[in-house]
């Protein structure tokens, strides 16, 4: 046809569009009936919302996981939470590597892209690593989670609740299926059990850490001082968040929700709350009892999330590190962001800005457009879970299920802009524009 000109997808295209994809595929397949227990299909918004969760490794669900799924539509859940996980394009490369096929410069570009990593050199050993540190850290949670799950369940149900529960902690997915013993009583059962608790703290903070560190850590061991600017700010940010808000959920909740625990008890369930805040999903205590201030650090948890290229949601822990380096440096009046005896780019500045104020944006714009549909919810549940679900943390109230389809397709929004990056998500589905010959006369503002 006159005219026509190929369209060639970039790379965040690529990646965004393949999401989008496997999220609908996801959809269909839930709704056929055999995956429901009833036979009945959930409908498209419910399914659309679990696929997508299942997918952007969230955790917020229309229905308890285990009372609403057969082992279909189980199974269906678990394959969206390891390859929303891993990535498909990083699955995609593995596949390649096994098969012996040659990878081109395209699909080496687009593996650069999906696990953030700082060059294109070496992707493909990456790739070969990130799949098989996942097959060890899954199976080793699976084997220590049977331990506790095989005496209470059976042998087989046992075993297969321990793969289920080690793949969505490791992947941040925040699914679980101990609706049988209470519907959405997620891990409250285990809020003491030391096995349980540090299981899946460990599964989750392996898996949000990223694999550009798991590549360094690999090469260096434990040698600080030799580790990549970008592994000491993640190792750094990250223990200072888990700690800090571990601390923080201790003081607000030792007198009110955890009252009756013991102190181990307590130790538990506030270092389990920093953690799976960091866009896990899980929880041991009764989120909807928190009072509000811990509801007040969750939110900020969950809106910082993990660090870029892992299993994780949120801006990210190099973000958040960025701006504070920022802030510092301005308040210092010195010259650049310095950290660790090292310089940071100035135009890392300007990207954290972008990525904070576009996920701020769309969590409060979000908010107000399910308030306006729903004026009985209260405005502090709502921004719980409109920020629990741009930063794929899964966390909830319970209000989830009680949104009218049209709140819940902005929850399904969210969660996709979440793990594919709001900015990316943004530049795949708009029409790049070339910048105009002339450029218009500059005026100052007053800014402060």
């Amino acid at each position: 046809m006159k005219g026509w000109k190929h369209h060639h997808l970039s790379q965040t295209q690529f990646i965004a569009y393949g999401f989008l994809g496997i999220i609908l595929v996801g959809t269909g397949l839930l709704m056929l009936p055999g995956a429901n227990r009833s036979g009945e299909s959930l409908g498209f918004v419910n399914c659309l919302l679990t696929a997508t969760s299942a997918t952007c490794v969230t955790g917020l669900v229309a229905a308890d996981t285990w009372s609403q799924w057969t082992l279909f539509g189980q199974l269906v859940i678990l394959a969206m939470i390891q390859i929303g996980g891993l990535g498909f394009i990083t699955i995609g490369v593995f596949l390649s590597i096994v098969l012996r096929r040659k990878i081109g410069l395209k699909e080496r570009g687009r593996m650069q892209e999906s696990v953030n990593t700082l060059q294109i050199g070496g992707v493909v050993r990456l790739a070969k690593k990130i799949v098989q540190g996942t097959l060890l850290f899954e199976g080793a949670g699976a084997l220590i989670l049977s331990i506790r799950f095989v005496p209470e369940f059976g042998f087989l149900r046992g075993v297969y609740y321990g793969i289920f529960h080690s793949i969505s902690a490791f992947c941040n997915g925040g699914f679980d299926l101990m609706g049988i013993r209470e519907p959405y009583s997620s891990l409250t059962y285990y809020y003491d059990d030391w096995l349980v608790n540090i299981t899946i703290m460990s599964l989750i903070i392996i898996g949000g850490i990223g694999f550009i560190v798991w590549d360094d850590l690999s090469k260096k061991g434990l040698h600080f001082r030799k580790y990549l600017l970008h592994t000491k700010i993640v190792l750094v940010t990250t223990a200072a968040l888990l700690l800090g808000g571990g601390v923080l959920f201790f003081l607000l909740e030792m007198n009110h929700l955890m009252a009756d625990m013991s102190l181990g008890g307590k130790i538990y369930s506030s270092l389990f709350q920093s953690v799976t805040a960091r866009t896990a999903g899980f929880n041991t205590t009764d989120t909807a009892a928190l009072t509000d201030g811990s509801k007040l650090v969750t939110i900020v948890l969950m809106f910082i999330g993990g660090s870029p290229g892992s299993t994780a949601g949120g801006i990210k822990t190099t973000t958040l590190a960025v701006l504070l380096l920022s802030i510092r440096a301005s308040v210092d009046q010195t010259d650049g962001m310095n950290v660790f005896n090292r310089r940071l780019d100035d135009s890392a500045v300007r990207q954290a800005g972008l990525i904070l104020s576009f996920n701020l944006v769309l969590a409060i714009a979000a908010s107000v457009w399910i308030v306006v549909l729903q004026p009985g919810l209260l405005m502090s549940d709502v921004l719980f879970e409109t920020f629990s679900a741009i930063g794929t943390a899964g966390m909830s109230t319970g209000i989830t299920r009680a949104l009218l389809p049209m709140s819940k397709l902005a929850l399904v929004v969210l969660m996709y802009c979440g793990r594919v990056g709001s900015l990316s998500s943004a530049l795949a589905f708009t029409q790049s524009k070339k910048k105009p010959p002339v450029r218009l006369p500059m005026e100052r503002i007053t800014v402060g």
